[in-house]
C-alpha cells in the first residue's frame, strides 16, 4: 500500500484562532449588557404599573369614580374607605377585630395614607424599601381579613376561596419585596437621585 506525502494538507490538530477569541468575551459583554438592560426595562414597568394599582386605588376611594367606590360615596364626600370592606369581613382569626375596626377615623387615614404614599413611592421610583414594608404589611392584614385557608364562611357558607394560600394580595407583597430587591427606581424614576441625597446616604433604609 503505497503512502504518498501532501505536503499542502493541515494537520486534523488546530491552534484556535486568535480573533475569534478575541471578539468572543465582547459578544458575551454585549449579550449580558443587553439582558441586565432589558431586565431593568422589565422591572421599571412592574413598578409602574403596581404604582397605579395602589395610586387608582386611592383615587377612586377618595373621590368617588363610579368603579370600586360609587359616585357621590368617596372619602371627600363622608364616605369611609375602610367601612364596606372591614365590616363585611365573614371570616378568619380576626374577624371580629376587623369590625371593630372598619369606619373609624384612624383606620381610615392610616389606610389612605398607606395607599397614596406607596402608590407615590413606586411611581417616582423613591422609598422602593419602605413601600415594601408598607405594602407588605398592608397586604397580610387583607389576605388575613379574606382569609382564603377558610372553605366555609361563619356562617356555615362556601367561602369561594379559590386557593388555601396564594391569592393576589400575596402576589403583590412579593412584587413589592422583589422591586425593592431589584432597586427598581433607576430606571424611569428618581432612584438613582434620591440615593444621591445626603441623608438617603445616610440612612440606606430609605432607598
Amino acid at each position: 500500500m503505497a503512502v504518498h506525502d501532501h505536503p499542502h494538507r493541515h494537520p486534523g490538530f488546530r491552534f484556535p484562532s486568535l480573533r475569534r477569541a478575541a471578539t468572543a468575551p465582547a459578544s458575551s459583554e454585549e449579550a449580558t449588557a443587553a439582558a441586565t438592560a432589558t431586565r431593568a426595562y422589565v422591572f421599571a414597568g412592574l413598578r409602574l404599573l403596581t404604582g397605579f394599582v395602589f395610586l387608582w386605588a386611592f383615587l377612586d376611594k377618595t373621590f368617588g369614580f363610579g368603579y370600586a367606590t360609587p359616585s357621590g360615596k368617596g372619602w371627600i364626600d363622608g364616605g369611609s374607605p375602610t367601612k364596606g370592606f372591614l365590616s363585611g369581613v365573614a371570616v378568619g382569626p380576626m374577624e371580629s377585630t376587623f369590625h371593630d375596626w372598619a369606619g373609624a377615623t384612624w383606620a381610615n387615614w392610616l389606610f389612605m395614607l398607606g395607599l397614596l404614599g406607596i402608590g407615590l413611592a413606586l411611581i417616582a421610583g423613591i422609598g422602593l424599601r419602605l413601600a415594601a414594608v408598607a405594602g407588605t404589611a398592608m397586604m397580610a392584614l387583607m389576605w388575613i381579613a379574606e382569609w382564603p385557608p377558610a372553605q366555609h364562611l361563619s356562617d356555615g357558607s362556601p367561602s369561594m376561596s379559590t386557593n388555601p394560600f396564594v391569592d393576589y394580595h400575596l402576589i403583590y407583597a412579593v412584587v413589592l419585596i422583589a422591586l425593592a430587591a431589584a432597586g427598581a427606581g433607576a430606571t424611569w424614576g428618581l432612584g438613582r437621585a434620591w440615593a444621591r441625597l445626603p441623608f438617603v446616604s445616610r440612612n440606606r433604609w430609605l432607598l
